[in-house]
């Protein structure tokens, strides 16, 4: 199979792949089953035809099969023909669809390929048409792959993930994952714009390489300016750079597992919860959620979720900061709780509650 293009941004969306020596199978089976039936037809009647090649004018049964291959294939030299009424018929009503049935099958891999494309054509046109406010993914090794996964654990659609790779394994990784790809290079503005960059909601950059995440970042943000974006970089002297050319949040991966390793080594039990803290489903979660009507003027600390940081006007103030000493209508909070919905630890919207700024 030939490698896919690294930088023209071709499209790909997810499909239910079949082994093609499943589909080659099939194929020979309904080919060698159609030829079987009409040498077995040709034989039993054998006696309404005429063999002109032979003085006896008697059919055997390799003339059988020879019949049944010329006829078929609409070869026909004539050498041996249906004499009686009853061989007319049969070669009419039979003999004659199952041949026709034969070139389809014969010509069906080109006609399927074809279809395909036509189908593929038409989703690619669909999907483009709708893909809008989305997320588009920029690298699918593991930092990629586990972020996909966390969008979709926490309710994000696959069908609104975008992931732009410009290897042919993060192709199919991604495909096999269900989501849709563009294979190029992201610090070209065609591949983006093939993403739908300009309509995306949020873009996250996970590249191997700092140097192509900082022009990831510039030319995404050129392209949309509102997009919320995700970066993650390998060196913390990095970070300053990659919110100059346009990052939102920007994440240091090699100094982020450092730590880990370092509080495992001192604390063992410490970095068994730091780690359980940024695991999805398991234990502890982190999350960020909107203030409930019942939680306004309260203290962060008064709340049933271990709250350990507020959002208030997009600056995150720390629990115990005096600004956040009483909770306002259009705080958020950040909060420590079990990954398992409690009625205690609502999340909103998942058990009818009313949020501070839908009060009337």
């Amino acid at each position: 199979m030939a490698a896919a293009p690294r930088s023209f941004g071709m499209l790909t969306l997810p499909a239910r792949q079949r082994s093609p020596w499943w589909e080659l199978g099939r194929r020979l089976l309904a080919a060698i089953g159609i030829l079987a039936f009409t040498v077995a037809i040709v034989w039993f009647d054998r006696d309404g035809y005429v063999d002109n090649s032979d003085p006896s004018n008697e059919v055997s049964l390799v003339d059988a099969m020879y019949y049944t291959t010329v006829t078929l294939s609409t070869t026909g030299y004539g050498d041996i023909a249906p004499a009686t009424d009853t061989a007319r018929l049969v070669n009419a009503f039979v003999v004659t669809p199952l041949r026709i049935a034969f070139l389809v099958l014969l010509i069906g891999t080109t006609l399927e390929v074809l279809a395909a494309q036509g189908r593929e054509m038409f989703r690619v046109a669909r999907w483009r048409r709708k893909m809008n406010q989305h997320v588009v993914v920029i690298g699918y090794g593991t930092k990629g792959r586990s972020a996909v996964q966390t969008l979709v654990s926490n309710g994000t659609s696959r069908d609104s993930v975008v992931v732009v790779d410009p290897s042919t394994v993060g192709q199919e990784e991604a495909n096999a994952d269900g989501l849709a790809v563009v294979t190029g290079d992201a610090t070209r503005r065609d591949v983006l714009r093939r993403a739908g960059v300009e309509h995306a909601q949020q873009v996250i950059i996970t590249t191997a390489r700092d140097d192509t995440t900082v022009l990831a970042t510039l030319t995404v943000r050129q392209l949309n300016p509102d997009a919320y974006i995700v970066a993650a970089v390998r060196e913390q002297d990095n970070v300053q750079l990659v919110r100059q050319s346009g990052a939102d949040s920007v994440i240091t991966s090699s100094d982020a597992v450092g730590r880990l390793l370092g509080l495992a080594s001192y604390s063992p039990n410490l970095g068994a919860v730091m780690e359980d803290l940024l695991t999805y489903g398991e234990g502890l979660e982190v999350a960020q959620r909107e203030l409930l009507v019942g939680e306004v003027g309260r203290a962060p600390q008064s709340l049933p979720d271990q709250v350990i940081a507020v959002v208030r006007d997009e600056k995150v103030y720390r629990y115990f900061d005096p600004t956040v000493t009483l909770l306002a209508r259009g705080d958020e909070l950040i909060v420590v709780r079990p990954s398992k919905e409690l009625p205690w630890a609502p999340r909103p919207g998942t058990h009818n509650e009313t949020l501070a700024d839908e009060e009337d």
